[in-house]
């Protein structure tokens, strides 16, 4: 099975501090995200306020420095950095100040915690202000010290300042987080969790930007109706229309989204459950099953049939030992880290690699090239030799069997063949998404050399 999951924020390693105002050309310093929120809280409040406030005030912190995150506030406006250390624009972040004892300790206890709203995921934008001599529509924090000697617990006195629907999010994982540019284009062909977030984030802009096509189908591909809302946006928003998602792309992608949602408000649209799910996470690894895990395989199988160097072991679908010794063996040939898992720096160069590999068969083998997957993944709307080749093939299953609803050989991918792939998927046991992947091609090319059903 897939791994159906949400796409939570996750606390990063380490956060980019802009040491003065976005356009300043200031320093930009990489430090450990615990130790900003160390030196913020230090800069911000006082170690001798009730514990509570201490903790309310540490969770608006927090809270504020991942919204700024999970939503690409910055880079998404053509900066390289996560967050500024100023209070007019972000929070007080002071290089090498003293840490207070007592702060530092809550934040060791807390700094993974963050809050939100019932009802979304992403960290709350958690506006605040001292009290005194400025105001805001969040969180006061000297107000938060008269709740606290009221004896006001922490989420008590979030809520007094946020709403009844805010809540605290405990424990939150630390790592990469999968909504950020993947750090390569992304086009015809490709599939997975950064097309799904590509296509949602365009269609909620459509709502707002009519002239921007909608996607019928967020099923991870970037197929046609991808390629033409990507080419249409670029067109509205004073981009180079390739129909690629490039970094620029992406980034102007998530402005506007952040902008429509209104993701960097107190009062946000917010994002739902339901709106972030994802299936195949950051990276495959040991234990793991379903559909890229056979796709892997694939890819695996044929550079290692054709390479010496890499010894073929057998596979069958889990992602089991063989695999990640394969994966370590492919990893050091190719000079990346052998941890035994498949990034997306692995993932990348494992399609390089498969590319380049069907690109130079050896001759006895030309004869057999068109039965090789073709390297992108085909959907509904595309077109190409690559779509040509699949329909010759299923034109034989056609014939030979007469058991799907039929097939034009003319380099469409129209939605007579899209019934066919779902019809033989069925047949197959595979997930029933109607576009075809290598494992979907592979299994569509041997059934066809079949004699018999």
């Amino acid at each position: 099975m897939n791994k159906i999951s949400v796409i939570y924020p996750s606390i990063p390693e380490e956060i980019i501090v802009h040491l003065g105002a976005p356009n300043e050309a200031a320093r930009a310093i990489s430090i450990p995200f615990i130790d900003y929120i160390k030196n913020v809280a230090s800069s911000e409040i006082y170690p001798t306020w009730p514990d509570a406030a201490i903790e309310a005030n540490i969770l608006a912190q927090i809270s504020f420095a991942l919204n700024r995150i999970y939503n690409e506030w910055y880079p998404s406006r053509g900066f390289t950095f996560d967050i500024t250390s100023l209070p007019q624009y972000d929070q007080t972040f002071i290089e090498d100040r003293e840490i207070f004892d007592n702060i530092s300790k809550k934040v060791d206890e807390i700094f993974n915690n963050y809050i939100y709203r019932e009802g979304q995921i992403q960290p709350l934008f958690a506006l605040y202000c001292d009290g005194r001599i400025t105001q805001c529509n969040g969180l006061s924090q000297w107000g938060s010290v008269e709740l606290a000697r009221q004896g006001k617990t922490p989420l008590e006195i979030l809520k007094y300042y946020y709403g009844d629907d805010v809540r605290i999010f405990e424990n939150a994982p630390t790592g990469d987080l999968i909504g950020v540019y993947p750090g390569f284009p992304i086009e015809s062909g490709e599939a997975g969790d950064k097309v799904r977030i590509i296509q949602r984030e365009l269609n909620r802009i459509a709502d707002n930007y009519p002239a921007i096509p909608k996607i019928p189908r967020e099923n991870e591909v970037y197929g046609f109706y991808t390629e033409a809302a990507v080419r249409k946006f670029q067109e509205v928003f004073n981009l180079n229309p390739t129909g690629i998602v490039d970094q620029p792309t992406w980034y102007k992608i998530k402005y506007i989204y952040n902008a429509v949602k209104k993701l960097n408000d107190i009062y946000s649209e917010g994002i739902t459950e339901d709106e972030a799910l994802i299936k195949y996470g950051d990276r495959l690894k040991y234990s793991d099953t379903g559909a890229y895990v056979r796709v892997l395989h694939y890819y695996l199988g044929v550079i290692s049939y054709f390479d010496p160097d890499l010894p073929l072991l057998h596979i069958n679908g889990v992602f089991d030992e063989n695999t990640r010794e394969m994966v370590i063996n492919f990893q050091n040939k190719y000079g990346l880290p052998g941890t035994g898992e498949v990034d997306s720096v692995t993932w990348e160069k494992m399609k390089e690699v498969y590319d380049k590999t069907i690109d130079s068969l050896p001759n006895e083998y030309i004869r057999f090239e068109d039965e090789f997957f073709g390297g992108r993944v085909l959907a509904l709307g595309m077109t190409g030799e690559d779509v040509k080749r699949l329909q010759r093939f299923l034109l034989r299953i056609c014939k030979r069997f007469g058991n799907i609803p039929g097939v034009r050989v003319n380099g469409v991918f129209d939605e007579i063949m899209e019934k066919s792939i779902l019809k033989l998927q069925n047949d197959f046991g595979l997930p029933l998404s109607g576009v075809v992947n290598p494992v979907t091609w592979y299994e569509i090319v041997n059934y066809s050399k079949q004699e018999t059903l």
